[in-house]
């Protein structure tokens, strides 16, 4: 939002530098991180608490060695765009942005881990409380950086680093102090790093990444295409705000999917089968009763919804041209996420997103495209 009263090479450069971070970066550290809701979920039904530290600290080591390799594919965004055929000026400034972000990815991927330690334990308190701590902190930062300091777009993403290690900085306190956190971290364990059990992480934290890669890759690609558009700067903050609204709403399911997932590996992991069913069906029913409302309050807002990122007309007379579109799509998440979580609680990491997600979408966002230019 700070970035979109920049101007539109300022949102246009933030918006595909944010959608490639997404696709090589955040959703992979976000998919492998994943795989801890099956292990660490299991292991708490099962009452094996020590297991719960050892299977973060596997988590760790594999999220961070993988952010060196994702943070070297950041670091030559604008170049990247430019081999691609991006515009040149946007791709100068989505490489600035990018580089910006590198500190953050870091962060973000200690963040799932910490997160699902102590989600999988149904400690969920405190995590809307330094969640909602570090709102308060990353608005404060983005107007200081971005306005009072005239960073511009860089000070967005500097913001964005800043509030991850404060997140992370905070849980890790809170584990450190706490009886949960005292109960299930013994220490730094030389069976994280056995090859075996790194081995049993990999082979389901790959589907896993798959799983949430082919659903980032779908919608951020649409992004990213919309640079070869004959407006493209125009093009790219439309896009770019309607997936910035549609992540924003998808936090509610992709919540209340995270519950579902840990409610199925606890009851899986206690032997309780049953329980873990009518989990599922309690989500269902909830994911489906909330998209309805968001779908209905979306319809409402289309007029005005397009002035919180930019003050052009045109902009905003688009932006409300897609709403309806994203109306509908908050109400399938709901779907969506109900179905993924009970897939994470089991174990079961299906390509089936592979078609429904990546192919099908892409496909046809490119003949779509290929008509708009042709």
């Amino acid at each position: 939002m700070f970035a979109g009263h920049l101007g539109e090479l300022s949102l246009s450069g933030a918006s595909v530098a944010a959608s490639f971070a997404n696709v090589t970066g955040f959703s992979v550290l976000l998919g492998m991180g994943s795989a801890l809701d099956t292990f660490c979920g299991q292991s708490y039904g099962a009452r094996q608490y020590n297991m719960l530290g050892t299977h973060t600290q596997r988590a760790i080591i594999v999220l961070m060695l993988m952010g060196v390799l994702l943070a070297f594919i950041l670091a030559f965004t604008g170049q990247i765009f430019i081999s691609l055929g991006q515009n040149p000026e946007i791709s100068s400034e989505a490489g600035l942005y990018a580089q910006w972000l590198i500190p953050g990815l870091f962060a973000y991927g200690l963040l799932q881990c910490l997160t699902r330690f102590l989600q999988t334990q149904n400690i969920v308190q405190i995590l809307v409380v330094c969640s909602g701590l570090t709102l308060l902190l990353h608005i404060m930062l983005c107007w200081f950086l971005v306005q009072t300091f005239g960073l511009g777009h860089k000070g967005a993403a500097l913001a964005i680093s800043i509030s991850y290690w404060f997140n992370v900085a905070l849980l890790a306190i809170y584990v450190k102090i706490s009886e949960a956190g005292r109960r299930s971290w013994k220490g730094w364990s030389m069976e994280a790093v056995r090859l075996k059990d790194v081995k049993g992480y990999m082979r389901l934290a790959i589907p896993s990444t798959f799983m949430t890669c082919l659903e980032y890759w779908a919608f951020e690609m649409v992004v990213l295409l919309a640079g070869f558009l004959p407006d493209p700067k125009l093009e790219t903050s439309i896009l770019s705000i309607s997936l910035n609204t549609m992540w924003m709403v998808y936090t509610i399911p992709s919540g209340l999917s995270s519950a579902t997932s840990i409610r199925v590996s606890n009851e899986l992991g206690a032997g309780n089968p049953q329980a873990a069913r009518l989990s599922i069906y309690i989500s269902g029913i909830m994911c489906l009763t909330e998209g309805l409302f968001i779908a209905i309050t979306t319809l409402l807002v289309r007029d005005m919804w397009g002035y919180l990122y930019s003050n052009k007309k045109e902009v905003v007379k688009y932006v409300s041209m897609m709403m309806p579109i994203l109306s509908t799509s908050d109400f399938m998440d709901g779907i969506q996420c109900t179905l993924s979580g009970a897939a994470r609680g089991c174990g079961c990491r299906k390509y089936v997103h592979l078609s429904t997600c990546l192919l099908t979408m892409l496909s046809v966002s490119l003949q779509l495209l290929l008509l708009h230019l042709f």
